[in-house]
């Protein structure tokens, strides 16, 4: 909504193709809240890192430790996706 203008509940968003909805995920600025959680999770500049306040740190951390122990091969993964994709297309 904080960018694009579009609800989640809305027509519009209810109408959108499943490519439009990935470009417009994959545009989202670090200035948004969802944004700002994927910067912060995939920052690996040491020099960033140093800069990250505590709560920051518990968040890429927690991150890291969750998807560390999760073992998916290829086929499982491209499987997972799918579902995602399914599930979004359906809404």
């Amino acid at each position: 909504m904080k960018q694009y203008g579009v609800r989640m509940y809305s027509k519009d968003f209810r109408e959108m193709k499943w490519e439009e909805f990935k470009s417009l995920l994959i545009g989202l600025d670090a200035d948004t809240p969802l944004g700002n959680l994927v910067q912060i999770r995939s920052e690996n500049d040491p020099k960033i890192l140093e800069h990250f306040t505590s709560a920051q740190h518990r968040i890429r951390n927690e991150w890291i430790s969750k998807h560390s122990r999760v073992n998916m091969s290829d086929a499982d993964h491209q499987q997972f996706l799918s579902q995602i994709e399914n599930y979004f297309s359906s809404l």
